[in-house]
């Protein structure tokens, strides 16, 4: 079964950083397309930035300036670099991708992560 596995959060102040990882738990799935998201309790999933597998990417106008989400194909891997935190990032953060199953020959959609949760307070 093809599951994503994020890493990288945890606690810290207002002003701090954090890098988010998005690889997968196996070598069978080749990363494409991919999504970072958010959610807090009682509050619907957001999308926070986007990046294709040619390299582009998109943000959330809450995060512009400050979250920057990259890639390595080599390390099959997408990250998110999370700068100048505020409390109102806190958050369960999701990974979500595209990409192709190699020992099924097929490309696959929508496949998310269990989340990692950031939490920034002082």
């Amino acid at each position: 079964q093809v599951q994503l596995v994020e890493s990288g959060g945890g606690l810290v102040q207002p002003g701090g950083s954090l890098r988010l990882s998005c690889t997968t738990s196996g070598s069978i799935f080749s990363i494409g397309a991919v999504g970072w998201y958010r959610q807090v309790p009682g509050k619907q999933r957001e999308l926070v930035a986007t990046i294709s597998s040619g390299g582009s990417t998109n943000y959330a106008d809450s995060v512009k300036g400050r979250f920057t989400i990259s890639r390595d194909n080599a390390k099959n891997t997408a990250y998110l670099q999370m700068n100048s935190l505020k409390p109102e990032d806190t958050a369960v953060y999701y990974c979500n991708a595209a990409g192709y199953d190699s020992r099924f020959s097929r490309t696959l959609a929508d496949i998310w992560g269990r989340g990692t949760q950031v939490t920034v307070s002082s």
